[in-house]
């Protein structure tokens, strides 16, 4: 996967004039677009259009320092004025095109490379279980993306639950786990730097159909499912896994994400100290070239 990574940051190299297409990142790197995003989110710190953006306005800055015109070097690399250009050029670099061109300022971004890290070897316990297509009734609402602490939005979701509500969904849970579920989906773009918002939704799984009104339900397809045990002081044990296994599990396994929502439930004690959770991720097998 490390030589996919490189190759497909020389390719980004000798295209950063032109569109990149999530076409392009699939045959580059042998796996959905998807699958590889998330990857390089969590392993890199951005997402792959920031990184994109990043690379292509440090090139802009050397051709500006260069003699290049701002208008066309705002439309060589793909912006539609030279308005936007110069918003997003000052948001990155904290000075305008102009004033760049004119005072030699220098700033860079530079291109990225994949090594291996091996640092101290800690297992990590999974299994993967195929799951038939199944429903999740419950509620959910938009919420800020957040990674370490309690998430306010989602705390409040979880207080809004009517005692009628948590009874109809009693009513309907007929799967495992047989309690409550936090399923995420509907990701913004950028959710790696903690930008934008995801839907969040708290419900539980079932075979049977909503017929209460004041529920919502989304259906699941069916899927493998990566299925992390998690033990430990909540919810911080269940982050750092999560990101354990996008940044270490994903790369090194055989399997790829597919695009379904995430699953998590917890099973909660007075004590917040040492509690079970389950992380389940959706994959398949990649493809064998």
């Amino acid at each position: 996967m490390l030589q996919q990574f490189n190759h497909l940051m020389d390719y980004i190299e000798a295209h950063l004039t032109e569109d990149i297409s999530d076409t392009d990142i699939s045959k580059i790197v042998g796996t959905s677009s998807y699958h590889f995003k998330r990857m390089f989110s969590y392993i890199a710190g951005m997402s792959l259009n920031e990184y994109i953006k990043n690379r292509r306005l440090s090139v802009a800055n050397e051709e500006l320092i260069n003699g290049e015109k701002v208008t066309d070097v705002a439309y060589k690399y793909g912006y539609q004025s030279v308005e936007g250009f110069s918003r997003a050029f000052r948001e990155w670099s904290g000075f305008l095109p102009s004033e760049v061109a004119k005072n030699k300022i220098q700033k860079t971004f530079p291109k990225f490379s994949f090594f291996i890290d091996i640092r101290g070897g800690k297992s990590m316990e999974f299994k993967i279980e195929k799951k038939e297509k199944f429903n999740v009734v419950g509620v959910s609402k938009r919420v800020p993306i957040q990674f370490e602490g309690v998430n306010q939005a989602i705390l409040e979701l979880a207080q809004s639950i009517k005692e009628k509500q948590r009874n109809e969904m009693h009513q309907l849970a007929d799967l495992y786990p047989y309690q409550v579920l936090n399923v995420s989906y509907d990701f913004d773009e950028g959710y790696l730097e903690e930008k934008g918002h995801l839907t969040h939704m708290i419900g539980f799984a079932t075979t049977k159909d909503n017929p209460f009104d004041d529920l919502e339900q989304i259906t699941i397809e069916e899927s493998l499912w990566a299925i992390f045990p998690v033990q430990g002081p909540f919810p911080s044990v269940m982050q750092e896994t999560m990101a354990r296994i996008y940044s270490e599990w994903l790369p090194s396994s055989d399997y790829e994400l597919v695009d379904l929502p995430g699953i998590s439930f917890t099973k909660h004690k007075e004590t917040m100290e040492n509690v079970y959770s389950e992380i389940w991720v959706p994959v398949k097998k990649k493809d064998s070239k």
